[in-house]
């Protein structure tokens, strides 16, 4: 376990069933290189939290555990509903143990990210003193992805889905790469404010960093060079993509 400290937990989103896999599976049990790709996920949460690592499933949950639990010891958080990334953090909330200061937030199907990356941004977030901070990578298509918004100041002020995004914020360039680090104590006063008034009709957990703003809490962002580390699963071609990259990590291909 990197040193961190033992005031750090992860939660890891992995709920979904994830449509576009046009699979009858749970969308982070899809396997790369032989392996689901929760599994990558959750060695790295485990590598930066030890055993206080949150995971919050629904789908095929019972096959979840069976998978997991072989050689992992981890805490279950059941999302029965899919209402969106705002709740699945809710129903993971009665899970973090009382001595928890700082909560990350990690997909389940972002398998490429590494703990350093991880450490990298509690390590900023503390430093820096902030309530919320995100992980943010600067693309040249950013289409899909929620967008990184700046007020005048070049303060972060929020983040807008590409679903609710207008034209000119579709421009943007900078993306959240669904990655966070967030005070416990304001997490746990910001979730209960989010509304469902997006194109969606969901509980996004991106709107607690405008609610951060509003409230003049300390917001900011650590920039990633690396695209490939915070690519996301969501169709088979992208985990043919995510595949080749790791391949090559490993060396195994030039």
């Amino acid at each position: 376990m990197q040193n961190v400290g033992r005031n750090v937990a992860v939660i890891i989103l992995a709920a979904g069933l994830g449509t576009r896999m046009k699979s009858n599976k749970a969308k982070v049990l899809h396997k790369i290189l032989g392996k689901p790709m929760v599994i990558y996920v959750v060695e790295t949460a485990k590598r930066v939290a030890g055993n206080n690592v949150i995971l919050v499933v629904g789908n095929h949950a019972d096959k979840m555990r069976e998978i997991l639990s072989k050689n992992n010891e981890l805490i279950y958080a059941i999302q029965k509903d899919q209402l969106g990334t705002g709740h699945a953090v809710l129903c993971a909330l009665p899970y973090i143990p009382e001595h928890i200061e700082e909560v990350v937030i990690l997909c389940g199907d972002v398998p490429l990210l590494s703990s350093d990356t991880v450490v990298r941004l509690i390590d900023d977030h503390i430093k820096a003193k902030r309530d919320i901070s995100l992980l943010a990578v600067e693309i040249d298509n950013p289409e899909g992805y929620g967008r990184v918004i700046l007020d005048e100041g070049l303060q972060v002020s929020k983040i807008v889905e590409e679903a609710d995004a207008t034209d000119e914020q579709k421009k943007i360039k900078t993306i959240n790469a669904g990655i966070y680090c967030v005070k416990k104590e304001f997490l746990l006063n910001s979730l209960v404010k989010i509304k469902s008034d997006n194109a969606q009709a969901e509980l996004y957990f991106t709107d607690i960093v405008e609610i951060g703003y509003m409230e003049k809490k300390v917001v900011g962002i650590l920039a990633s060079r690396d695209y490939e580390e915070v690519m996301g699963v969501n169709t088979r071609q992208d985990l043919i993509t995510v595949e080749a990259v790791m391949n090559k990590r490993l060396g195994k291909i030039s």
